[in-house]
């Protein structure tokens, strides 16, 4: 199964709540994040990342590795993400910016009935890191 090779952030708001954001033209819900680009570390992704899609200045210093995790593609059918996952802190508002069409912000012990991508679902939620 093809890999795609992703980063990806968990940002929590002041009242512990996680933002999600759902690209244009799908329906899952995900962390923000996206593709390495050739020869990019997986924070220096993330600091990219999140200043295309939110708007979010990050400075990689602060972001906090979770782990790495594999789980099918949400959006990509029959593909793999391979994920470096990092707490990033929320500088300042965020917008939906680049491909984002939705945000929302979450309870990650009761997410509701929102379409969760396997990736959050599967191992970001059962952790719930601090």
């Amino acid at each position: 199964m093809p890999v795609l090779r992703i980063v990806a952030a968990v940002i929590r708001d002041p009242h512990d709540r996680w933002l999600v954001v759902r690209k244009r033209g799908t329906t899952v819900f995900m962390q923000p994040g996206g593709k390495l680009e050739p020869a990019e570390s997986a924070a220096d992704a993330l600091v990219r990342e999140l200043a295309e899609e939110l708007g979010l200045r990050v400075d990689a210093a602060t972001l906090g590795h979770l782990g790495r995790f594999a789980a099918p593609a949400a959006n990509e059918a029959g593909f793999t993400v391979d994920a470096d996952v990092f707490t990033a802190p929320l500088t300042g508002p965020v917008a939906p910016l680049a491909e984002i069409e939705e945000l929302r912000w979450i309870d990650p012990a009761a997410p509701g009935d929102l379409a969760l991508a396997p990736l959050l679902r599967e191992h970001l939620l059962p952790r719930s890191p601090a």
